[in-house]
Formats: structure tokens, sequence, C-alpha cells
């Protein structure tokens, strides 16, 4: 198998980010070579850097660079990009260079709650809102369309009438903590470019 040499694109805080670096820690042919996030204050950058894996601040302008998806090939060797909590909209061409390539986590079961201003916890209070029976993670190729890439897993949970927001939130994380980087394995597994050896 070809080597997979990932970036994580983040916003926050960073679990998800830190949990997947860590999965990836003992394997030699997926690794996390860089995190990317919109934020200098984001503490997915102080995460990241206690694994000893390389950081860089995209700030808006960088993002819509039309080199910058060709930086991330040439200068760090990126060629598969998982977006964990990454709040700026992926530019067209930055799509097109990683078709099929870049997978996001959206923190419901798609295509309910997806969309413009459908992150976080706007995506739990709607769940609480609309009281559903179950909500879940949902991850999907990344495309042109907010949150309308094709999906490609998705992992349930059920629900109470008395879980609040925050219970919600809650639930749905554990998933992503159980479920994403294996998902991500999976998926960069069954790519043609990386499952030849």
């Amino acid at each position: 198998m070809q080597t997979c040499s990932l970036a994580i694109f983040v916003s926050g805080n960073g679990s998800n980010c830190e949990n997947i670096i860590r999965y990836f820690q003992r394997r030699d042919d997926i690794k996390v070579r860089l995190v990317v996030s919109s934020s200098p204050e984001a503490y997915a950058l102080t995460r990241a850097s206690r694994y000893g894996v390389e950081t860089l601040v995209a700030d808006r302008q960088t993002l819509n660079d039309p080199e910058f998806p060709l930086q991330l090939r040439s200068t760090y060797g990126i060629n598969f990009i998982v977006l964990a909590g990454f709040l700026r909209r992926i530019p067209a061409g930055m799509v097109e260079v990683f078709r099929h390539r870049m997978v996001n986590l959206h923190p419901a079961l798609l295509p309910k709650y997806g969309g413009k201003g459908m992150y976080g916890h706007h995506v739990h209070e709607a769940v609480k809102t609309n009281r559903e029976t179950e909500t879940g993670m949902t991850v999907h190729w990344v495309s042109n369309e907010v949150d309308g890439g094709e999906i490609i897993a998705q992992h349930r949970t059920p629900l109470s009438p008395d879980d609040t927001a925050d219970d919600i939130a809650r639930k749905e994380h554990e998933l992503e903590i159980e479920f994403f980087p294996k998902d991500i394995e999976e998926i960069i597994r069954g790519t043609e470019e990386f499952a030849t050896s």
C-alpha cells in the first residue's frame, strides 16, 4: 500500500483531531502529517504539537488561494484530507484537487440537519427541538455543496425524551471517538490509490 499522508483540518478544541493522531501513531502506511486550523487560537494546534505533528494556520485568504491545495501536496506531501470540526467552506479548487481524497464528519444523520448554519450545538439543539428518537454521525465525501457529498458511513445512537441538547451532543461525540478513526482507515484502504501495494 502506498503511504497515505493525512492533513486534518480543524477550527476548535480538537478532541477528534487528537483521537485520529493517536489512532494512526503506530501505523506505517497511514500517517497524520499536518494539522491545519482556521484559527490561531484553536486548542487543536496545541494537541497536535504535543504529538510532534506539524501545524499550519490557514486564514480565509490562504484557504481561497488556488495555490494552497497544490502547496499541501508539494510542500507537505498531503494526499488525503480529513475535516474534523472545520467551520469554513472548502473552495471549489481544493475540492477538485482532492476529489474523493477529502472526507468530512457531520454530527447528525444526513441528509437531516445539514447545510448552512448546521454545525456544532446548532445541530443538537435542532435534534432536540424536533424530538428525534435517534441521532448519529455521518462521514461523507466533500463536495461543492455544504454537507452534500456522497455519504460513506453513518453510526447511530438512540435518544430518550429526557435527553437535553448537551446529552445529545455527548452521545453523538462518543460515536465520533469510537468510529471516526476506523472509518477513515477503512475509506483509505478501500481507495484504489492506496489499496495497491
